[in-house]
């Protein structure tokens, strides 16, 4: 097909370009006929300029191609070639970047015509999610989405470009690898070729990268492709991006400065700052002060552990079941300016609390007049007031409500702080505290995690990050004492209550890790069948080693200001793990069915 092919993009025309002859190719994006002086836009991933035709200008009615004709069959997203003078624009448009000029056609063509699109594609469309999803590439043309997708691609070639200066080889890792347990369920791929057998889609490039450490290539990072079977939400997708990293030699303060200026980096490249050094919590510090190992750290609301100070003090029976358990914490947080929430407000916090684990919920009103309180026949008056102390209540004063502050208690004191981080989340949310910090990081480190944890139910234990996490060589060797008192060599960045990625510093010993694997109740021959390669691999010089793996789409989120990561995915699935747009996941036909050597069960699950 000959068509003019574009001399500039659309969106990057300016006052300086005034009196050149250019030629646009992209999309029609609205078309306005002013007493018959034809106006319409052409848009393209740069932006958009105007464009005018007069019939009787130069290129009007009398021109050969007929401009003015053609013109007037236009509609939105037709794909054109128009050409014509740049010149200034009468009426300039300070909203956009091109809004000091428009192009006076001279001539146009049609390159292909577009059906009346099921929505349209504008900023503030009203088109639901799933509909928009269905046509994506509709979807896609809308000018956040590209934005987004242009900064994609500025943060991944930011990152290459970092760690190739400090000298990592960027090595691919196979996407069909063998199926090992790392936290959630693989996608299996069956083999053809050997009936029965299925390789896995990674989760993570884990052991391959520990091997290329094992390999002698000392520096290794990867932009790899995972899998993950598992329940999706705003934030997590079955297929995602992640940027995956590993070191020899290392100790965590080697891994925590080349991550931090990595991000620091990415930040820079796309015009924010992020602040550095970042803040250091240990795991138990996190919990037991904002509930959570994610903390949103812009804003307050720090939880106050109340368990000391009230023992001895209350026959309250909720109380004293908490203060008998060895790990039950009685803890509390405040609603600044919270007093005056009606009764309605106040149960819909206990039903939130109650989801969490929480058996009920105790709130006390800090006023001028003192302090009321839904366990009040239970708790003294001196107690009341020692727990506003405690917490740092406010009364009020000249028609300001006082506080209202929340009390939860649960004998395991992984749940009390759970629960009460919770609320923390919640009351930001109703108190608008992040109001106005929507462009405010606040990255942290959260180090020293648990190496195991238990199951509350068969008291079974599991491991906290994956298997392949150095314990604490301290705790290691008291680890009698019970595993829940074992460290890892663990650590996550958080940044403004999202994860955006966890490491460590890796078992490199054969015998250390096989007792890992024994405590997690793998007997040796399972060791061997789902791990025997990397266990063998331990025994031929293996450098101390570790990393982390960072996630590509979650910093790309961040930095554009959404909380929907499939806004920064080119092609995301549905909450349902639905594509929608090419219909997948799809029925398989029976031929290819029976070459697999598989048959589908009819019993319903």
């Amino acid at each position: 097909m000959s068509f003019q092919r574009r001399t500039h993009m659309a969106g990057e025309l300016r006052k300086e370009q005034i009196g050149t002859r250019v030629v646009l190719n992209g999309w029609v994006d609205g078309v306005r006929d002013m007493g018959g002086v034809l106006f319409f836009d052409v848009r393209d991933r740069t932006g958009k300029s105007q464009c005018v035709l007069r019939p009787n200008a130069a290129g009007g009615t009398n021109s050969p191609n007929r401009p003015y004709e053609t013109a007037r069959k236009l509609r939105n997203e037709f794909v054109i070639a128009a050409a014509g003078d740049v010149r200034r624009r009468e009426s300039p448009n300070p909203k956009l970047p091109t809004g000091e000029i428009e192009i006076e056609i001279s001539s146009l063509e049609i390159l292909n015509a577009s059906e009346v699109p099921p929505f349209e594609v504008k900023e503030d469309t009203t088109a639901n999610e799933d509909l928009r999803l269905r046509y994506r590439y509709l979807d896609l043309r809308r000018p956040s989405l590209q934005k987004n997708i242009a900064l994609r691609h500025t943060v991944v070639k930011s990152i290459r470009d970092y760690f190739d200066a400090l000298g990592f080889y960027e090595i691919e890792t196979p996407i069909l690898m063998k199926a090992t347990p790392e936290g959630a369920r693989d996608f299996l791929v069956p083999s053809r070729l050997h009936t029965g057998s299925f390789y896995a889609l990674p989760q993570s490039p884990q052991l391959y990268k520990q091997v290329l450490m094992i390999s002698g290539f000392d520096r290794y990072f990867q932009i790899a492709r995972c899998f993950r079977d598992e329940d999706l939400r705003a934030d997590r997708q079955p297929e995602f991006t992640q940027l995956d990293v590993e070191m020899s030699f290392p100790n965590e303060d080697i891994v925590y400065g080349v991550m931090e200026n990595c991000l620091a980096n990415v930040w820079s490249a796309i015009g924010l700052k992020l602040p550095s050094p970042f803040l250091q919590l240990s795991y138990h510090e996190a919990m037991s002060r904002f509930g959570t190992d994610k903390p949103d750290l812009r804003y307050g609301l720090e939880i106050q552990t109340l368990t000391e100070m009230v023992r001895g003090k209350t026959e309250f029976k909720p109380f004293l079941e908490v203060l008998e358990k060895r790990l039950g914490v009685i803890g509390a947080v405040v609603a600044p300016g919270g007093a005056n929430w009606s009764r309605k407000q106040l149960d819909s916090l206990t039903d939130l609390a109650k989801v969490y684990g929480a058996s009920g919920l105790v709130w006390i009103k800090v006023t001028p007049d003192g302090c009321d309180s839904s366990a009040k026949k239970f708790l003294s008056d001196d107690l009341l007031r020692d727990i506003r102390s405690v917490c740092g209540a406010q009364a009020g004063s000249n028609g300001a409500p006082g506080d209202l502050i929340l009390v939860v208690s649960h004998p395991k004191w992984e749940r009390a702080y759970t629960i009460l981080g919770a609320l923390r989340i919640e009351l930001a949310k109703r108190l608008e505290l992040l109001k106005g910090k929507e462009w405010e990081f606040a990255p942290a480190w959260i180090t020293n995690f648990p190496m195991f944890e238990e199951d509350e139910e068969s008291g079974t234990f599991t491991f906290k990050h994956h298997p392949f996490t150095s314990p604490d060589i301290r705790d290691w060797a008291d680890r009698s004492e019970g595993l829940q008192h074992v460290r890892a060599r663990a650590y996550d960045i958080v940044i403004n209550g999202y994860e955006l990625g966890s490491g460590s510093i890796r078992i490199h010993d054969r015998t250390m890790q096989e007792e890992v694997f024994d405590l997690l109740g793998l007997t040796r021959e399972e060791q061997i069948q789902k791990f025997g390669f990397i266990l063998e691999a331990f025994q031929y010089g293996a450098p101390p080693h570790g990393g982390m793996a960072l996630g590509i789409d979650r910093i790309v989120m961040l930095c554009a200001g959404t909380e929907n990561i499939r806004d920064v995915i080119a092609f995301p699935k549905t909450t349902s793990m639905q594509s929608l747009m090419d219909g997948s996941p799809s029925v398989i036909e029976e031929r290819q069915l029976k070459e697999l050597k598989i048959e589908i069960s009819k019993e319903k699950t």
